[in-house]
């Protein structure tokens, strides 16, 4: 019984970080930037969810939508006004930017929400499902149903929708895609948006795990290791990695010594980029022309 519960704790936890590596992910893939604010983002996201749900009293699912509405918008209005100046500039620029813009939107929510620890109202917190003698909150599994309706709606949006195959189109290659009539500086807005989003939608559905602090967004630390076992370039891999990582440091938090809980992810990093460099699914291939 007590496996399972691990199980189910690693796996949720998983899911957390497989989302905030998607839109590491996403971003590498549409304009080939390192996005080490994505993190912070997902805090952001979930500040915001406090204003609409604790401080606004609008219902949880109205407030979780409007949130990832008012995330695109962010993501989008950052990747013109910040990141697109940015191009053409060494890559070590573009990354000590993403860096710094992570320290920017920390003090902001510590000005505007406060520096103390936030809890987000949501119908289902403290409630258990008890099946065959197990134990399993409702906060778990519905980060896990909440990752995979999430994962199934962005698998629908890339493989059947106009502005999804143009993602892809310029994902692969921006000028060829250009020149097929793709509005590439449109596109990777939007991807911003996107990846924003993903990330906003990570922080809403673990704040009934975990206390809301500007602080929280170092979990893209871990994020961004799960994405680099996963395969970087790869969006289900950046998933496997994730929940891949969240397991392993729910058994090793139990039965290794004090501590090394916590380092799991990177010693599991370590162990990948000396064995496998490329990944769990190896997806950093060539790019199409």
């Amino acid at each position: 019984m007590e496996v399972f519960q691990l199980l189910l704790s690693g796996l949720s936890q998983g899911c957390v970080y497989g989302l905030i590596a998607l839109g590491f992910v996403m971003i590498y893939k549409a304009t080939e930037m390192l996005n080490f604010a994505q993190g912070d983002m997902m805090m952001l996201g979930a500040f915001v969810a406090i204003t609409f749900v604790n401080l606004a009293g609008l219902p949880f699912f109205v407030g979780f939508l409007i949130t990832l509405v008012v995330m695109v918008g962010f993501g989008m209005g950052l990747e013109r006004t910040v990141i697109r100046p940015m191009i053409g500039e060494p890559p070590f620029a573009v990354l000590m930017l993403t860096i710094g813009l992570g320290f920017i939107l920390r003090a902001v929510a510590g000005a505007i929400w406060g520096s103390g620890p936030r809890t987000l109202d949501v119908p289902f917190a403290g409630s258990v499902l008890e099946v065959g003698g197990v134990v399993l909150g409702y906060e778990n599994l519905v980060v896990i149903g909440g990752t995979a309706l999430l994962c199934i709606a962005l698998w629908a949006f890339f493989r059947y929708s106009r502005i999804g195959v143009a993602m892809q189109a310029a994902s692969q290659n921006q000028l060829a895609a250009y020149y097929c009539g793709v509005p590439v500086k449109r596109v990777t807005s939007l991807v911003w948006g996107i990846s924003a989003a993903i990330s906003a939608a990570a922080g809403v559905l673990v704040a009934p795990v975990m206390l809301i602090d500007p602080m929280m967004g170092f979990l893209g630390i871990k994020a961004f290791a799960a994405a680099i076992v996963g395969g970087f370039g790869s969006l289900p891999g950046a998933i496997v990695g994730g929940l891949l990582i969240g397991v392993v440091e729910q058994f090793a938090g139990l039965y290794l010594p004090a501590g090394l809980g916590e380092v799991s992810a990177f010693v599991i990093l370590l162990v990948m980029l000396m064995a496998r460099p490329q990944g769990i699914f190896a997806s950093m291939q060539q790019k199409k022309v």
